[in-house]
């Protein structure tokens, strides 16, 4: 009797280590098997909100960068963040198709960037191709929702409260070519063409110094500059919208004085690095690395603005 207890207790023991995920936060290669294993599993149809990307994630589900690329080329984690940068990556969820394809959708953290990436699997348990599903923003007057649907089709919803409380709403839908190893754009209904106010943060910030102005090319595309804190620095604000306003970008930060009529915008944590030329009447921007975080894919901040004239008011006084 005393046997077939040790028995017992020994299979249980056998079992659970059987069924216990192993960790994938070290630096020890480990099976492709046990990287898509360590994915919890759920069914079709699968949404999300762009809550998911502000909630703190469990270290239980981090995968280091090191194994991460044991899967998945670097050119899907230097497209989304630069070159060089290692966010912390963790497992949300994986949803497969019954003998075909296993879909893996991936959180992606560097600093303030936060990236959803949704990766693909062959049958086979080779890695077919990935997307970036979502990228928290800073527009304050939208909101994403984004899943997979019950024929496995990806979508992309973005949803923008108006200044007159009128919702406007965009859809991209793709799906995933296994010969090309891309998700390939199938349907897209872009936000409608009625702009939202545009609110300027620092607006009411001083501008006494020589370049200190707003450089406007449209009510919707504006470079903003004030006076920085400290000498040789200034304070900006960015927005535009190209393409018929289905490419965005906006960015606010500080840039320092590199010469007299050149600024650099450059920080730490961020692989962006713009360049500010100045004339006595425009501002010229240039991505001197790519500033993908802060705007569209087939857009960029490139371009030059015309300064805004300031009409003086004079007063009478009687």
């Amino acid at each position: 009797m005393k046997f077939s207890l040790v028995f017992i207790v020994l299979l249980a023991f056998a079992l659970s280590c059987k069924n216990k995920k192993p960790s994938l936060s070290g630096e020890e290669p480990v099976e492709v098997e046990d990287f898509i294993e360590f994915f919890p599993e759920t069914k079709v149809p699968y949404e999300f909100r762009d809550s998911l990307l502000r909630r703190d994630d469990k270290d239980s589900f981090a995968i280091s960068t090191k194994i991460f690329a044991q899967f998945v080329p670097d050119s899907v984690i230097t497209k989304a963040f630069g070159k060089g940068v290692k966010p912390r990556i963790y497992a949300i969820v994986k949803m497969e198709v019954p003998k075909a394809e296993t879909y893996l959708l991936t959180k992606a953290v560097s600093g303030e960037k936060r990236i959803m990436l949704l990766l693909c699997f062959d049958k086979d348990n080779k890695y077919a191709g990935a997307m970036q599903l979502m990228r928290l923003d800073n527009l304050r007057a939208t909101s994403q929702l984004s899943g997979i649907d019950r024929r496995y089709s990806v979508y992309k919803n973005v949803k923008r409260t108006n200044p007159d409380g009128s919702i406007a709403e965009g859809r991209d839908v793709y799906a995933f070519n296994g010969e090309t190893g891309q998700f390939d754009l199938i349907m897209t209904d872009p936000l409608d063409e009625k702009p939202a106010e545009l609110v300027n943060p620092i607006d009411t910030l001083p501008r006494k110094n020589k370049y200190s102005a707003d450089y406007v090319k449209d009510k919707s595309n504006i470079v903003s500059i004030r006076d920085g804190a400290r000498p040789g620095k200034f304070i900006f604000f960015i927005h535009f919208e190209q393409n018929r306003g289905t490419c965005s970008g906006e960015l606010k930060g500080e840039a320092k004085f590199v010469s007299p009529t050149r600024a650099v915008y450059s920080v730490s944590d961020d692989v962006c690095r713009l360049e500010f030329r100045f004339t006595a009447s425009s501002v010229s921007l240039h991505e001197l690395s790519a500033c993908g975080n802060s705007r569209g894919l087939r857009c960029s901040f490139n371009g030059t603005y015309p300064k805004k004239r300031v009409t003086k008011t004079s007063s009478k006084t009687k």
